[in-house]
């Protein structure tokens, strides 16, 4: 099987199982939806992805290892997350 998302950095067959079950099936699909949504939407299907995912995932958009990702960077993707979290709760 050819998988174009285990073709990106980062993304293995765990992470990209996870991905195509919440819909993204290419490097496009995610692109359009973004680190923050594509975790988002892994995590709502009730995977239990650790934050590593949404790093390994930017990473993958950037085409960087997701431990190269600045620490300022990484805490934007938090503040995002955290701000959607926010935002579904009101």
């Amino acid at each position: 099987m050819n998988d174009e998302l285990q073709h990106l950095k980062n993304l293995g067959k765990t992470s990209a199982q996870w991905l195509h079950a919440v819909g993204i099936h290419s490097a496009t699909d995610l692109r359009r939806l973004g680190a923050v949504s594509a975790y988002r939407a892994v995590r709502a299907r009730g995977f239990r992805a650790s934050r590593v995912l949404l790093y390994a995932i930017e990473g993958a958009l950037l085409d960087m290892h997701w431990n190269d990702l600045p620490a300022a960077h990484k805490a934007e993707l938090n503040l995002q997350l955290e701000a959607g979290a926010a935002q579904n709760k009101s």
